[in-house]
């Protein structure tokens, strides 16, 4: 297989998990309890749905389709966006899930467009190097807020973790002395 071939089916896979993507993002939008994390998957979906028409242009820059491959990595990425979407937890820890998924999805994207560029970069295609530079670098953008957001939903978290745990603590019994000799609490009993 020669380079340009490689390149092809790089760019085939990054076709079906961005196609992919325009199908799992609704999805989260709908799932995800903060709103700023709504917002960037909407915002993020239609994004992804340029990423697939910036793809387009780059397979008739070199006379090619864009289909004929299905992307498993990116089909696993969304399985286990979907098991995020479906997990018991509340809140600021269930939208930390979803942005695990997400973020991982980001990544992903990163590494195939990473690849892309350089195999383009060394074919001398210079016009698809710029296209695919400019979605790398929205995939980066929202690879970034992402991260944002979730050290600010971390923190909150954090904080009603230990709000949660002061109200769980050991009710004070009325009446009780500690021993001196044993440090153990005794309550006194009423005759």
């Amino acid at each position: 297989m020669s380079l340009n071939e490689l390149l092809v089916e790089e760019l085939r896979d990054l076709y079906s998990a961005e196609n992919q993507l325009t199908k799992a993002l609704p999805r989260l939008a709908k799932g995800a309890e903060d709103q700023e994390l709504k917002d960037g998957f909407t915002q993020h979906l239609e994004q992804t749905k340029e990423h697939v028409e910036r793809l387009k242009q780059v397979f008739s820059i070199l006379e090619e389709k864009p289909t004929g491959k299905h992307c498993n990595g990116m089909e696993g990425l969304i399985e286990e966006g979907k098991e995020a979407l479906g997990e018991e937890f509340e809140g600021d820890v269930y939208d930390l899930g979803l942005i695990g998924a997400a973020a991982r999805v980001e990544h992903y994207e990163i590494a195939g467009y990473t690849a892309a560029i350089a195999m383009a970069d060394a074919l001398g295609q210079g016009e698809i190097v710029e296209r695919l530079k400019e979605t790398l670098k929205e995939e980066e953008e929202t690879r970034d807020q992402l991260e944002q957001l979730l050290h600010t939903l971390v923190e909150r978290a954090a904080e009603e973790s230990d709000e949660d745990e002061e109200e769980e603590e050991e009710p004070v019994v009325v009446g009780a002395r500690k021993s001196s000799s044993s440090g153990h609490t005794k309550a006194k009993i009423k005759r």
